[in-house]
């Protein structure tokens, strides 16, 4: 079990940005970590993506040139930088970490924090 806590949700106006955080409670250095959400009576969606070493990312169609994923291992954290949001991002946004993007297990989550997106 690799302990995760998510952070930086909140409500906000459309057009309006959030950061989210992922910090660890392990060495994050050798993870990729994603980032899902999930709306009330939607499955759960992957957002994005980062490899272990920050060199690869990868985004949702919906997010792309929106959403920013990026790391500090000094920090022992992700950040995913939240801009132009709409309604439709709402959800209970998670974290996972997992040896690899693609095709990620993600066995290990983080508890959510939640984002409201409402004119």
């Amino acid at each position: 079990q690799l302990q995760l806590v998510e952070s930086g949700g909140g409500l906000v106006q459309p057009g309006g940005s959030l950061r989210l955080s992922c910090a660890a409670k392990f060495t994050l250095r050798s993870y990729a970590i994603g980032w899902f959400r999930q709306a009330p009576g939607k499955e759960r969606e992957g957002v994005s993506c980062i490899s272990h070493s920050g060199g690869t990312t990868n985004y949702a169609d919906s997010v792309k040139g929106r959403f920013t994923i990026s790391r500090d291992d000094a920090k022992n954290t992700v950040f995913l930088q939240m801009n132009s949001l709409k309604p439709e991002d709402t959800g209970l946004y998670y974290c996972a970490a997992d040896y690899r993007c693609w095709p990620g297990a993600f066995g290990s989550w983080g508890q959510g924090t939640q984002v409201s997106v409402s004119s």
